[in-house]
This record gives structure tokens, sequence and C-alpha cells, in this order.
């Protein structure tokens, strides 16, 4: 097994075009991974190796890889960077210790760019920053440096500077090395040598030197002395003192190249073993007994010889046998070993492991904690699912995604198409989370939902190319959802006498609005047992919960689903004989159905952050139509002749948005979007989607 303080799991995550997948490639081919390097606009790459990927140019899913460098093992995933697949970077991050975040030089911070960094700081990663893309047209090194302080509010720590920029750049400047790396062009790139730094670049290298070694300074004490006393600072000292800080999330390394010119790879490589942390140097994961969610949480070492404790976080559908990817935070993972699934009580088997290149499977005889396998066996395990040692059950943290935002109604083409149809959506809803599907019971139409038109398409085409499933779809419409906006009481009896054994269950439940921090509905349900006196035995409180949950999956006003909601079950009563778990269910919708219809049932739909970049001509323009569809405009900045307006609008309001922008900017205008929030839908305009 690997020694775990020489392993490093990162991830490589950005704004979609930021070169991320460049940056990935250049990695496996310094690295002795591959011997060819591949290009996207080429369609060449070993990292987007799906059909779909390499015809569009982007990264649809994470793929994973592992590569040796300077006597550490990296594991790497590359992560999409286009919003619609962000279910894919939430699932990587989350068993991951580190990531390396590259920026477009010539763009700054760009909305994805805010968006995986958001979900880099919720589980507290350590990360190196790249500004790539040097040799580009418009690159500006202290404007992206700046925009990472300002916008994402982070605190970079300056490691190096281009020399030159967009057709004269031509190398790096090392302050950690104090020397100015120039990189081979006859071996693309596999080879730099290192120089006096040029004499016109001297007086900036000492005065970047010199603020980082006083951010620095404080995270080593040899350091620190000799700083203050301006004494001789050596390599090793100045290392260990970004490693500390970095692994402690006090300031970000910021490094700099041009992968697509083969710029700057390898001392980010370095970097990567350097500053980032080993499975040991991360707080330890903590997890829980399955049966009691307010026990003393279980801290787990990460230590191969403990009981295996293991996350999955991603199912691959395979002919040969359904991938399960796992992180394992304890104990050894060998075939032939016995699972217990806690979140589905099922034991599940371990035939085979294999360490991933990509799509390739490489066998393993055993994989140890800190490690990122798939594995061969399982056959109930859902994303977000624990696998553990039966004789010490444990559950891990899950994994939350995020609501899907736009749905399409899809049917066969014929008869023969259905069965084939409904297997397939199963398939596609146990590999991707943030993919929903229902039975529309008013059209008997079968509905798809997802985070945004690119996702639906692509999902429509793996339909057609994978499982050769012919359908029909709908236009793109929005999904919407239904919140409560009062507090309100209301009972649910549910009561069958059939001759036999009958059925009996009472509830009384409480629904009030659950807000997140932002004074907005929250994700989901909150469920509290707060009966007295045993009104309802213990045993039925998962039955009603269960049946809250069910009613809230279609609310009383247009039958969306509702969030935000606290239920609270207040009282009720038994039979010894007929009460049941299904009675106690019953009784729980019935509850929260009528509770609903007097609890100020509100419509909410899905906004989105929009950033519209525009030549200055057409600024009045375009925020006129921003407005006119329903938009807000939240700040408007200025990049050379170029304005970036930053917009918030529902996405109702952004079906055909890209053509029109197209036409009222002369075609020189361009946009993101990512989800924002829900937000309630104005009167108006709900009665007209309720009518």
């Amino acid at each position: 097994m690997v020694d775990i303080t020489k392993l490093r799991n990162i991830g490589i995550i950005a704004h979609i075009d930021a070169g991320k997948t460049t940056v990935s490639e250049r990695i496996l081919y310094y690295t002795g991974k591959t011997y060819k390097m591949g290009e996207v606009h080429e369609g060449t790459t070993v990292m987007d190796y799906l059909e779909e990927e390499q015809r569009r140019g982007i990264t649809i899913t994470a793929a994973a890889t592992s590569c040796p460098w300077a006597d550490h093992q990296i594991n790497l995933i590359d992560t999409p960077g286009h919003i619609d697949f962000t279910a894919e970077v939430e699932r990587s991050l989350r068993i991951l210790d580190g990531a390396v975040v590259v920026f477009d030089a010539s763009e700054g911070v760009q909305a994805q760019s805010e968006t995986v960094w958001r979900q880099g700081r919720k589980y507290q990663l350590p990360c190196i920053c790249f500004v790539n893309k040097m040799d580009k047209t418009g690159a500006d090194f202290e404007m992206c440096v700046e925009s990472i302080r300002t916008k994402l509010e982070a605190n970079p720590l300056v490691l190096q500077l281009p020399i030159g920029a967009e057709d004269s750049f031509t190398g790096v400047i090392d302050l950690v090395l104090m020397k100015a790396l120039y990189y081979d062009v006859d071996v693309m790139g596999a080879r730099y040598r290192l120089e006096a730094i040029p004499e016109e670049y001297s007086a900036k290298a000492a005065k970047y030197r010199a603020a980082m070694l006083e951010q620095i300074a404080e995270y080593d004490d040899q350091l620190l002395d000799r700083f203050v006393h301006d004494g001789p600072i050596d390599q090793d000292m100045i290392e260990r003192a970004i490693r500390k800080g970095t692994i402690a999330c006090k300031f970000n390394p910021i490094l700099v190249g041009a992968a697509l010119k083969n710029t700057g790879i390898q001392r980010l490589l370095d970097a990567v073993v350097a500053y980032l942390p080993s499975p040991l140097d991360k707080p330890a994961m903590v997890a829980h007994k399955p049966d009691d969610k307010k026990a003393k949480d279980v801290k787990l070492d990460c230590d191969p010889q403990g009981p295996v404790v293991a996350l999955a976080f991603k199912i691959v559908s395979d002919p040969h046998g359904d991938l399960t990817y796992l992180r394992i935070y304890r104990g050894t993972v060998r075939p032939g070993i016995r699972l217990l699934n806690p979140n589905r009580q099922v034991r599940e088997n371990i035939t085979r492991i294999f360490q991933m290149h990509a799509d390739e499977r490489i066998a393993m005889e055993q994989a140890g904690a800190g490690e990122i396998v798939a594995v061969v066996g399982p056959k109930e395990t859902l994303t977000g699912d624990t696998l553990c040692d039966p004789r010490h059950p444990l559950v891990l943290p899950s994994i939350s995604f995020p609501h899907t935002v736009i749905t399409m109604s899809i049917e066969p083409k014929s008869a023969s198409d259905r069965l084939r149809l409904s297997e397939a959506l199963r398939a596609l809803r146990r590999e991707d989370p943030s993919f929903e599907y229902h039975g529309d019971p008013e059209t008997g139409q079968t509905v798809i939902s997802g985070m945004g038109e690119l996702h639906l398409e692509v999902l429509c085409g793996k339909l057609v190319k994978e499982w050769k499933v012919a359908v029909r779809v709908g236009k793109p419409r929005v999904a919407y959802r239904e919140a409560i906006t009062t507090s309100a009481r209301a009972e649910g009896r549910f009561v069958r006498q059939t001759g036999g054994r009958g059925q009996y269950g009472h509830v009384v439940l409480e629904l009030e609005p659950l807000l997140s921090e932002d004074r907005g509905w929250a994700d989901g349900m909150e469920f509290e047992a707060a009966v007295q006196s045993g009104a309802v035995p213990k045993e039925f409180f998962p039955a009603v919960e269960r049946g809250a949950a069910e009613a809230l999956k279609r609310g009383v006003l247009g039958g969306y689903p509702v969030m935000g909601v606290r239920v609270r079950l207040v009282d009720g009563s038994f039979h010894t004989v007929d009460s049941s778990d299904l009675a106690f269910e019953q009784a729980a919708q019935i509850a929260v159905e009528k509770g609903l219809k007097d609890a100020g049932p509100v419509l909410l739909e899905p906004v989105m952050r929009v950033q519209v970049e525009t030549p200055e001509a057409y600024l009045g323009a375009v925020q006129a139509n921003l407005l006119a569809r329903r938009g807000t405009i939240v700040d408007c900045q200025v990049r050379g002749k170029i304005r970036l307006i930053d917009a918030k609008v529902p996405l109702a309001e952004m079906f055909g948005y890209s053509s029109h922008l197209r036409g009222i900017t002369a075609g020189r205008g361009t946009f993101t979007m990512e989800p924002l929030c829900y937000q309630r839908v104005p009167d108006t305009v709900a009665q007209q989607v309720l009518a």
C-alpha cells in the first residue's frame, strides 16, 4: 500500500474554458502517466474520454487518475467547469484533501470560479491557485490576483510572477527559488532551465519576495527569527511555512503559467506535493452510529489497520458491473470482503478493486485508508452512502446536492422503447444524483428534471447512444417549488377495519416555515418529535417522518415539491394491536396535506445569477433587456472596453436569452448563469403559472 504521508488527493477545479483539462493533460504527460499530450481542441484528451465530452470540448463527468511525482502519489480528479454539472464538482470536493483552482489570466474570477470556491470552502479544502493562459490576449496577472482577493475574499500568497504577458510571455519568476524559469519548447516544456532574474524584473521580484516572507513568517519560528533579524532564509524554511499556512487555509499560494504552451506545470506539481495536505494532515473525518444521530461523533483516524469505513461518492453504470467509487477513511478493502451499507441496511460484496485512469482500470489487491478507488460488487449502494465493517457500523455525513431547476417531458417513441426507458432512467438516476424523474399523473408522461438545458440534453443523448432508446422530448420548463409562509396545526387520522387486524394511526402535526441563514426558504424538511407522555410510541416516529416527507413531494397549489418546512409531531394516539408503520405514514400524509392549505402556501421559482460581458456600446440595451426579464442589476464593472454585468434573473425569463443577446450586441455579447436561490413568484405571474 502507498505511504499515506506521500499521498495527495486533489481536484482540478475552474470556470469553464479556464484551461483546467489542459492543465490535467500536462500533469499526466510530465508525470509519465501518458506519452502523448491530449488536446481539448483536437478531441484527444485522456481525462475527457466520453464521446460527448470530446465532441463538445467540455468536461461533463469528473474523471479520476493517479500519477507519480517526486516520490509521491497524486490522486487527481478533473472536474467539470460548466454549471450544469456542478453536482460532479460537489461530490468530488467532498472526498478530496486539497484542490488546484485554475483561473484564466485575461478574465480573473468568473461566475463558476466563485461557485467552485464556495464549494471548496464548505469542505475547508486548502487550495492552490494557478493563473493560466498568460499567453492569451488581455492576460493581466495583477488584475487576476486582485480579483481573487476581492471577489473570493481570499488571501493570495504570490509565489511566482510572469515574465511578460500575451505574446511576450516567456517564462516565470519563482519567488521561493529567486530564479527565472524558462521552459524548453523543443521538448514540449518537459525541461526548464533556471537563470538569474532579468534585471528589469529584479526590483519587482524583491518587493514581492519581501511581501511573501512577511505573510508566511508567523508560521515558522526559525523563519520568523531570521526575517526579523535579516538573517539568511533557506528554501526549506519557506516551504515549511507555506505548507503550514496553506493546510490551515490561512492563505492560497498563487502560481502562474500557460498550460497550452507547456509552461509552469512542473512547479505546480512541486507545489501540490510541498504545500497541499496528505490524508494524515487533515482533521479526522467524523461519523456517527447508524441508529443514534445524537450520539457522540466518532473520529476516524486514517488507519489502514482499523475497521473499514468508506464513502461511496460516484456510481458509473457498466455492462460488466457497475463501478462504485470509494474514498476509504479507515481500514483496508480487499476483494472478497463483505461490507455493511447502514444507509440501506444491506450487505454488499466487494469483488474487485481498481485504481482508475480515466476510463481505464488497473486491478489492485487491496486499498487502504486515504486512498480513492473504484470497486465492483455493490448493488444497492448509492452516492453518499457509507460502506463499513458490519461489526463496527458507522455512518459518514452524506453529500448534499442542489435542487433541480429545469424540467421537460419525455416519452418513448414505441411500446418496445417503454421498458428500456424505465430501466435507463433508473440507471441514470443512480449515476447522477442531480437528475430526477417522475410520472405526471395528469398527462401520463414522464417528466425529467436537471440542472440546466445542457444537462438534460446530455442525458437525453445518453438514452439514445448508450441505451438505444428512441424518445420524444418536450420543451424545457421551470422546476417550480412551493413553500409556506405561516405556521399551521393539523390532525391526521387513518383508521381501517377489514374484519381481521385493522389499521390505526393518529397524529397532530405543527408545520412552520424553515428559513436559511439568508432568510430564504431552506432546502428540504426538518422533522422534530415533541409528543408528551408516549401519545405516539417512539418506534412510529420514522414512519411519521416518512409520511410527512412523502406528502411534501406534492404541494397544494400546483403539485410542485414543497421546500423549507419544519414538521413537528406534537400529539396523537395509537392502538396496541392495530397501529402500524403504514397507518402512521398515512396519518402523517393526511395531516401535512391539511396543514399546507392553512399555512399560507406560495409558489417559488429558481433565480439565476447571470453574468453578461458586452462591449460598452451595447451596455444600455443589455441592461434594459435584463430589467425587462424581471431581473435585478447587482453590479457593473469595467474591464477595458468590455462591461461585465452581474444580475439576478428568474430562470423562467432566461429561455432563448443566448440568441437574443447575440441579436442586441451584434454577436459580441456572452453570458454565463448559475442557480442562485429560490424566491417567491409575484402574484400576477403565479396566477399565470397556476392557471
